[in-house]
């Protein structure tokens, strides 16, 4: 496994882990963007793109497009994933306690 896969792999988790802690499930990609950034994964906003795209495919979000962003929301499935439930390759496991 490649450096980028790693890093790939650990951002996706976060997308999901921040969709978990909402209240409704869901974020726009601005907020995703900034909360990524405050955990040491500055992307740019394709890049978001290419995992919200990727995690949609996976069956892991809704992703519908508002007002000209995209508003990622959280399935099941996607929640399995973020507390470690379930394993999907491409997306780091939660370490015990995160």
């Amino acid at each position: 496994m490649s450096f980028a896969d790693i890093v790939n792999e650990d951002q996706r988790l976060s997308i999901l882990q921040a969709l978990e802690q909402d209240p409704d499930y869901s974020q726009n990609e601005h907020t995703l963007g900034r909360m990524l950034q405050a955990v040491g994964h500055g992307i740019s906003g394709d890049k978001l793109h290419n995992h919200l795209a990727w995690l949609r495919e996976q069956g892991l979000i809704e992703l519908q497009q508002v007002s000209g962003m995209y508003v990622a929301k959280l399935t099941r499935r996607g929640e399995d994933v973020a507390l470690g439930r379930a394993r999907v390759p491409g997306v780091a496991r939660p370490r015990p306690g995160q």
